[in-house]
């Protein structure tokens, strides 16, 4: 079936995957034409909350100035609990006007068995829906990809919208979202504007600005300790701590003086952000973008090297102090932040 058109007739979608779900919706909405007009041929119901009555209005509805209306009916299994109740939908599934398109959307977010909770095999809407001599119903399942397929959706997802990513960048966005596909959509349109649509989207760009593991928080808190406000240092790092391993946050920290130091190497050899692209493109720092070299050339001119140097000392300290378990990591992150301040 061509994604972006729908004949006239009853497609019941399912899955775990809400996101690709709506794509879909979307996409046959955009087909009827005028935007308007489209809009005035759809009509979005919940099965929690409607009635009978409005659902055969709905779908028995004339198109108004189109060949046909969009019924979009979220939540349909809401209210047949019983034989009469479900006996009933059938017989308005059975005669639904032939210009109107009806999707029934269902989420079944959990697979019991390589089978589905909610629409399994033998459910009786399955069963009217192979018996439906006559009626033209079609059942698709949008599964959310596995974590060896997410990395292409990802990739196919950035050329949706016009853009590359590649599979480095790829896999690192998916190490931040997981299966999330509608997080990984948005996640993506923000990095494809971020180039500008310009070129592929690289690990840099994702490491900088998705907002995942508090990878933005990371400079937030470099941004505080160079202005040596202490306290806001230690309420970026408390919210952290309550977010993820303590181990987790230290490597990004470490990682962050790092890049820091070598920037301000550049710097004091008269270099600047285009410099530190230069010399930190490379693995294992990748850093690639403008945005991230600007960042860096701010943030390390608040330092001197020796600063940087024994920061990064006190980073390897507090590497073993939290490895041998001497110290609670969030007083050890306290300690660790009011000696930055002071030096």
């Amino acid at each position: 079936m061509n994604p972006e058109a729908a004949e006239p007739g009853i497609y019941i979608l399912h899955g775990d995957d809400e996101y690709s779900m709506s794509q879909q919706v979307r996409a046959w909405h955009r087909a009827m034409g005028d935007p308007t007009m489209a809009e005035l041929n759809t009509t979005r119901l919940d099965g929690k909350s409607m009635d009978e009555n409005d659902l055969r209005n709905a779908t028995n509805a004339m198109p108004f100035l189109s060949d046909r209306r969009l019924v979009i009916l979220r939540n349909p299994l809401a209210k047949l609990g019983s034989d009469a109740a479900r006996n009933r939908f059938l017989r308005q599934l059975e005669h639904i006007a032939p210009t109107t398109i009806l999707v029934l959307i269902i989420d079944d977010q959990i697979v019991r068995k390589k089978d589905w909770e909610v629409l399994r095999e033998g459910h009786w809407l399955r069963r009217w829906a192979a018996q439906a001599a006559g009626h033209r119903v079609t059942i698709q399942e949008f599964r959310l990809p596995e974590a060896g397929e997410m990395q292409n959706w990802i990739r196919e997802e950035a050329g949706r919208q016009n853009g590359k990513i590649s599979l480095p960048a790829a896999n690192e966005l998916f190490r931040h979202v997981g299966s999330n596909t509608r997080q990984a959509a948005q996640e993506i349109t923000k990095l494809l504007t971020y180039v500008n649509f310009k070129r592929p989207v690289e690990p840099d760009d994702v490491l900088l600005l998705v907002a995942q593991a508090g990878q933005v928080n990371i400079f937030d808190m470099v941004d505080a300790l160079g202005a040596r406000n202490g306290q806001r240092a230690l309420q970026l790092m408390q919210a952290l701590l309550e977010e993820q391993d303590p181990l987790s946050i230290l490597g990004m920290v470490i990682r962050q003086f790092r890049l820091l130091l070598l920037a301000r190497e550049v710097i004091s050899e008269g270099g600047g952000p285009a410099q530190i692209v230069a010399k930190l493109r490379q693995e294992p720092f990748r850093v690639s973008s403008q945005f991230m070299a600007d960042k860096l050339f701010t943030q390390a001119r608040r330092f001197s090297i020796p600063q940087l140097e024994e920061i990064y000392r006190r980073l390897l300290a507090l590497d073993e102090t939290l490895k041998t378990s001497q110290m609670d990591p969030q007083t050890a992150f306290a300690a660790f932040i009011a000696e930055l301040v002071n030096l």
